[in-house]
């Protein structure tokens, strides 16, 4: 099956550029907000990738299964993160098809896990400035799910999503099967990967 970000047809050194979503800082590193930071992080530790700061991010190379992956943490802070998104895409010579992007998503609970290409921000401001940088909406996302306040939490969401997650929440478990879903994504393609990543129910 002939995967859109492969490099067969297009003059780029690498097949994908994903990136995790968060902010730069030791006080934000446990957050839901921060769980795509996670993610990319997890990745780097599985595939041997070595971060280093370029174009406002800090920016990892590894290889999946043969495949050559970019891993980007922007360091612009969330609602600015297509600052570093944009530059890296062109350096890279890749299409907005070819960047996978993984995100907390507050509008799904917690554990449970959403790819798609393009579609809205759901309010993600995040998301809302990649959009803006790159041009159009047309990219590939990882929602990954950190839920929100539960009845009886009167905290903003905005507070929620910058508070660490509840120790009953299994963030490590969650964020193994984010990696795992991202390694899915770059060897079947999304339409395969769809099937098993978006109905696969939060593990208890």
């Amino acid at each position: 099956m002939r995967l859109p970000w492969r490099r067969e047809d297009r003059d780029s050194s690498h097949d994908l550029l994903v990136v995790g979503l968060g902010n730069p800082g030791r006080e934000y590193a446990t957050t839901r907000h921060n769980v795509g930071f996670m993610v990319v992080d997890e990745l780097a530790r599985r595939h041997g990738g070595s971060w280093r700061g370029k174009f406002g991010a800090q920016l990892a190379d590894i290889r999946i299964e043969g495949h050559k992956v970019a891993l980007l943490k922007p360091e612009t802070f969330m609602n600015l993160s297509g600052q570093a998104v944009a530059p890296a895409a062109a350096y890279f010579k890749l299409k907005p098809e070819a960047i996978l992007v993984v995100h907390d998503e507050s509008d799904l609970e917690v554990g449970r896990l959403q790819a798609r290409l393009g579609g809205g921000s759901a309010g993600h401001n995040g998301i809302k400035s990649v959009a803006k940088s790159l041009g159009t909406p047309y990219f590939l996302r990882l929602r990954v799910g950190v839920g929100r306040p539960e009845r009886g939490d009167r905290r903003p969401l905005a507070d929620y999503v910058l508070a660490a997650f509840e120790s009953h929440e299994d963030v490590e478990t969650l964020v193994r099967r984010a990696a795992d879903a991202v390694e899915t994504l770059d060897a079947e393609g999304l339409d395969r990967a769809q099937v098993s990543i978006n109905g696969r129910p939060p593990e208890p």
